[in-house]
């Protein structure tokens, strides 16, 4: 299994958590809703990997909204096996 579908998996099964309050304030400033994290995350790609982080690789996917914007997502898989939103911004 490639790693976007394992971030898929984990976002399928509820498996994931926020960095609060970042994650929120972000979705509110770019006007993005959860449900255009989730499009994106279903039907994007992975743009980039941080792999120099001692707390684990985070990766940027990118993909559209569901108003078609394209978005970007950075996330990371924790030690604990949950997913790690950590930003989102419009492209």
């Amino acid at each position: 299994m490639g790693e976007i579908d394992k971030i898929r998996k984990k976002v399928i099964n509820k498996e994931y958590e926020f960095t609060i309050p970042h994650f929120f304030e972000e979705m509110a400033a770019d006007e993005i809703e959860f449900a255009d994290v989730k499009k994106a995350l279903a039907t994007g790609r992975i743009r980039q990997k941080f792999t120099i982080d001692p707390r684990g690789t985070r990766y940027e996917i990118v993909g559209k909204a569901t108003d078609e914007r394209e978005i970007g997502i950075i996330c990371r898989i924790k030690s604990t096996g949950k997913l790690l939103f950590i930003t989102v911004y419009a492209l």
